[in-house]
């Protein structure tokens, strides 16, 4: 260090010159480029502040008070499903809903149907249940025994169900009794044919394990014989009983002589009216499905049976009964012998006449009671 004087000490340094600016750095694509970095910046700061909101708010509970129906209908984008979910006050903002739907679904689409949408769902909740396809359930109930006519007016009667019924009827006994599931806005020929492929596989599967040594040789046959099953008695345990007794007056060639083919013939499809009975003059009338006047089966089945008629008939009873007759609780009893068989249909009169009295005396009273069940006899 070189000493000095305290004047010179205190004597101010001179400040360097600075540098000389470079050209390059007054550039003014240099400047441009510095502020399209800055630009750059600011809109990447606000898109990633843009998509954190939208994310939380996604994930946010919903502004929906009380749990809620929605339906969705079939072919419905996602942009009508997030206008719709917003405008039912189901989620804040449809666009949101929209665009980040969009980019988890991965291309996967959203099911139709009416789903059950839980208070406060976020957005997130809404579009896992959409994509489920969980959506509510709905059923029809088809009773064994109905014709295609009484089938198609229960079809015509539910309101969950849309569309028109296919203007062809199908053939009788092609379409299968059961319970059907469906969402609101199916479609009526879309149960129809649901009905028809069920009551076709079963068909072929009965056909396929039934005892070769029957008097039946289609499987139209198979379905005419079931279809007057059905009608004659609801109770499972004896269905193969009365195939029995069909299949050996088939074999003895003897006339099936049922009830419910006389009514067929009657009154085709509709049914019969309610308290018609059975008159002799109906009994003697030819139709083409009056099994007492005609041999062998009817031209075609009289209603659409079931599983259970099905199998009873491809694999009947070993017995050799020829007769059947209510016996007055519901149920039936068997006979090999015509006399056998006219003792019984004597018992089952004498039945019906005790239950008619008790009927009327029981109106006299002013009491009510539940008509009993009026089986045909054979």
């Amino acid at each position: 260090m070189i000493p000095v004087s305290p004047k010179e000490a205190l004597r101010p340094e001179k400040v360097p010159v600075p540098p000389k600016r470079s050209r390059k750095a007054r550039s003014q694509v240099v400047i441009f480029m510095n502020f399209l970095m800055s630009i750059v910046t600011l809109v990447t700061i606000a898109a990633v502040v843009i998509v954190v909101y939208a994310f939380r708010e996604y994930q946010a509970p919903g502004p929906l008070e009380t749990d809620s129906n929605f339906l969705v209908r079939e072919g419905a984008g996602i942009n009508e499903i997030g206008n719709d979910l917003e405008r039912r006050g189901i989620v804040s903002q449809g666009r949101i809903f929209k665009l980040i739907s969009q980019h988890l679904l991965d291309g996967e689409s959203l099911k139709h149907g009416e789903y059950a949408i839980k208070a406060h769902s976020s957005m997130l909740e809404v579009m896992e249940l959409l994509r489920s396809g969980k959506s509510i359930q709905y059923s029809v109930t088809i009773p064994e025994g109905l014709t295609v006519k009484q089938i198609f007016r229960r079809l015509a009667e539910n309101d969950v169900l849309e569309g028109d019924l296919p203007v062809d009827l199908p053939p009788e006994g092609s379409l299968r009794p059961d319970t059907y599931k469906f969402t609101r806005g199916s479609r009526r020929t879309t149960i129809v044919d649901q009905m028809k492929a069920a009551q076709a596989r079963l068909i072929d599967e009965v056909w396929e394990n039934r005892d070769t040594d029957l008097p039946i040789k289609d499987k139209s046959e198979l379905v005419t014989l079931a279809s007057i099953v059905e009608k004659e008695t609801g109770k499972a345990d004896e269905r193969p009983q009365v195939a029995s007794v069909f299949i050996n007056r088939l074999n003895k060639g003897m006339r099936l002589q049922s009830d419910p083919t006389i009514l067929y013939g009657l009154f085709g499809g509709e049914g019969r009216p309610e308290g018609r009975e059975i008159l002799r003059s109906d009994i003697d009338k030819e139709t083409p499905f009056n099994t007492y006047v005609i041999k062998g089966l009817p031209p075609t089945p009289i209603a659409n049976p079931g599983k259970a008629a099905l199998q009873a008939v491809a694999n009947p009873s070993k017995t050799k009964y020829l007769y059947f007759v209510a016996d007055g609780t519901g149920g039936h009893v068997f006979a090999e012998t015509l006399d056998d068989h006219n003792a019984n249909v004597k018992r089952w009169r004498k039945l019906e006449a005790e239950r008619k009295a008790n009927e009327a005396k029981a109106a006299e009273e002013g009491q009510t009671t539940e008509p009993a069940q009026q089986p045909s006899q054979n």
